[in-house]
């Protein structure tokens, strides 16, 4: 099938920009179905670094069309600057970008409710992007979607809806001024002329696509779990990541799906507030945030690190139904001694094999280690899967084991070149 899928197996950080970079070369198009701008891709092209928060991350090949599905959520400013700066930087956007006509878009009155939220909450602690706020008005029917930018009789009505619940509360409870809708429009209608020339009906788009026998490449932004129905709730994003979530946020009938591809950190990490049952708070854990540059692409937040937990990835894969893992990050464990892979939980006495859906049982687990030998040798320079050391193939190996699919895909390194092909 010429559907292939990228997605995150664990709380989002995976790498998948790199995955999804390296897969695009022999993609007719990269679709990106969900998520807004809380979401930070980073690809690294030799001495270049390119971060992207909605732009799919397939832009970087010249030959790619990169699609932006109804499915994002779209933050104007953001999204014309990701533009801007691509066109600086010699990268050609004008034939390849499309964007769905049918995504919502964040308003201003959108992040100052997220971020009003933050402070009287000690909650998720989420990225203030307004995305949850964007996700609740699409699904009470008073979402502003990109098409209405470009009516503007119709535009000021859906804000003036949107704004009469909203204002009363941003001034009675969050002591913030109102928002006018006048102002809103003005100030959006420079980015809306911008973007114009992008939209499309992408559903269409990507089904006529797929329908000419095109490879067509979906990229999730976050992870499995934080999926708002199969994650960590209620530390979780507003969106589905999920492989199912690609049907919804792009279009598409699920019989189009063909390799699922989890991507899977060789340890693993989360920002932000949640149980994390491996979790290093140590010397180890410390190591790997600075061999990994484990800081938010978005905020800059230290991302928490931890060793590999099969329970997770295990169940990311029966929620996605993986074909198969690409594994990343290798490299950053070259120096240690001893790596640990979780195997199971301790609750209550009693060990468990699957990944409990309750938060509050997640927070008095403790992990069951088995441990493995590090290799100690420096794998940034091997250029085949093969010439690993033997200690590291083991260690794939393992996890191939414990996920319980093949991996495709090694990556020893940040860069496009650092990708070695497993099979």
């Amino acid at each position: 099938m010429p559907a292939h899928v990228v997605v995150g197996t664990q709380w989002g950080d995976e790498a998948k920009a790199k995955v999804v970079d390296f897969l695009a070369e022999s993609a007719d198009a990269v679709v990106r179905f969900n998520g807004g701008a809380n979401a930070g891709h980073t690809v690294a092209v030799d001495n270049d670094k390119f971060i992207f928060h909605l732009v799919p991350s397939g832009i970087l090949r010249a030959r790619t069309k990169c699609i932006i599905a109804s499915g994002v959520a779209i933050e104007l400013k953001q999204l014309c600057d990701e533009i801007d700066e691509l066109i600086t930087r010699k990268i050609v956007v004008g034939q390849n970008l499309l964007i769905s006509e049918n995504a919502h878009v964040v308003m201003p009155y959108h992040k100052a409710l997220d971020a009003a939220r933050n402070k009287l909450s000690s909650g998720t602690g989420t990225t203030a992007r307004g995305i949850g706020p964007v996700y609740a008005d699409k699904h009470a029917y008073m979402g502003i979607r990109v098409n209405d930018l470009f009516d503007k009789k119709r535009l000021l009505e859906k804000l003036r809806v949107s704004l009469k619940e909203k204002n009363v509360v941003f001034e009675r409870i969050y002591d913030i001024p109102p928002f006018d809708p006048e102002q809103i429009a003005a100030e959006l209608q420079p980015y809306a002329e911008k973007v114009k020339p992008f939209v499309a009906n992408t559903s269409l788009y990507i089904n006529r696509l797929l329908d000419d026998g095109k490879t067509v490449l979906f990229e999730g932004a976050q992870g499995t779990m934080l999926d708002i129905d199969h994650g960590t709730y209620p530390f979780v994003t507003s969106s589905h990541p999920i492989s199912g979530g690609v049907c919804v946020g792009a279009g598409i009938g699920p019989q189009r799906l063909g390799r699922i591809i989890g991507v899977v950190k060789a340890y693993i990490t989360r920002v932000g507030n949640g149980p994390m049952p491996t979790e290093l708070k140590n010397a180890t854990g410390e190591h790997i945030r600075a061999k990994g540059g484990e800081y938010g692409a978005t905020t800059g937040r230290a991302r928490r690190c931890g060793w590999f937990d099969c329970l997770v990835v295990k169940h990311a894969k029966r929620i996605n139904g993986l074909t198969e893992i690409a594994i990343t990050k290798l490299d950053v464990l070259d120096e240690i001694e001893t790596i640990r892979i979780c195997e199971g939980y301790l609750y209550r006495g009693q060990r468990l094999t699957e990944f409990p859906e309750q938060s509050d049982i997640l927070n008095e687990c403790e992990p069951i280690y088995a441990e493995f030998p590090g290799w100690q040798t420096d794998t940034t320079e091997v250029a085949s899967f093969s010439d690993l050391p033997d200690k590291a193939k083991r260690y794939v190996s393992r996890l191939m084991e414990a996920v319980g699919c093949p991996a495709s895909l090694v990556g020893v390194g940040p860069n496009r070149s650092q990708t070695l092909l497993a099979q």
